[in-house]
């Protein structure tokens, strides 16, 4: 079975999300694109809900936001429950995302990571499985966080 994705941008990362279906495509991995359709101004959060909601439900294996820096998509996509998402600067942080935190979403910094190394990070980040072992525990430890009432 293909893995399949959520994919979103805002304005910032549309022209970086349109690029990266390419890479998408190479690697085998099925994808639907929640938008937007266009740079013109859009508010990301709600197209990072989109894509979180998706991978929350069982809907989408994992997911990929691009946005400006990246942080504000991630920020949102991890409001739901059951997203793990993170963002990624180079290859070795998308490794040890998914490795270590089994990180279900990427985002992206669409302003300030060249595009070659934008399709290297999204690569390594669905090509690695999350390794278990020691670090079971502590993805448990966030879930159990996130399962808290606080008042």
């Amino acid at each position: 079975m293909t893995k399949k994705i959520a994919l979103a941008a805002d304005h910032a990362g549309y022209e970086e999300k349109e690029k990266l279906k390419t890479t998408l495509d190479d690697l085998g991995i099925g994808y639907d694109d929640f938008g937007t359709a266009s740079t013109d101004s859009v508010d990301y959060p709600d197209y990072a809900r989109k894509v979180a909601e998706g991978v929350s439900s069982g809907q989408y294996d994992q997911g990929l936001l691009v946005c400006g820096s990246g942080t504000g998509m991630a920020i949102a996509a991890n409001k739901v429950k059951g997203v793990r998402a993170a963002v990624a600067w180079n290859e070795e942080i998308a490794r040890l995302a998914r490795q270590h935190n089994d990180a279900n979403v990427l985002s992206l910094a669409a302003r300030y990571i060249p595009d070659d190394e934008q399709k290297k990070i999204v690569k390594a980040f669905f090509e690695t499985p999350f390794d278990g072992g020691r670090h079971e525990r502590r993805v448990e430890k966030i879930t159990e966080i996130e399962n808290e009432d606080f008042k």
